[in-house]
Formats: C-alpha cells, structure tokens, sequence
C-alpha cells in the first residue's frame, strides 16, 4: 500500500499491479496498492518507493501546520 496523493493516482492506477486501494469496502483516493508482480523487479520497486517519497513532503508540511495549530492553540 502506499500513498500517491491524487495528482500521481489515476496514472499510477495505469500500471501493471497496482489498483485501488480497498481495504474498508471504500475507495481511498490517493492510495494504491500494488501486488507483488509490481514490485518483482527492483526498477519497479524504486518507482514505486519513489512516488509515494515524491508526495511525502506535501504530507509533512500539512502535519506540521496541524501541529503548530494544535501546540499554539
């Protein structure tokens, strides 16, 4: 599973094993899950490593907004 933010989602949905992410009986939008045959080759695992650490920033900036809010509040 990871998390691709919606920018990167339905392109990433385009490659071989990978598919929305369900785990709930709903739809996250923004995470995929990709199957073993998406990773068997180390170039497909260094895509998929790299996608979700491309979006990583975007998570923490937002996090630490919410944290100063919450600490200064």
């Amino acid at each position: 599973m990871g998390r691709v933010g919606d920018k990167a989602y339905e392109c990433a949905l385009k490659k071989d094993g990978c598919s929305e992410f369900n785990i709930t009986g709903r739809t996250m939008k923004g995470f995929v899950f990709v199957s073993a045959e998406g990773t068997d080759m180390q170039e497909d695992l260094e895509y998929w490593v790299q996608l979700c650490l491309d979006y990583n920033p975007l998570v923490k900036k937002s996090k630490k907004q919410t944290n100063a809010n919450t600490v200064y509040n």
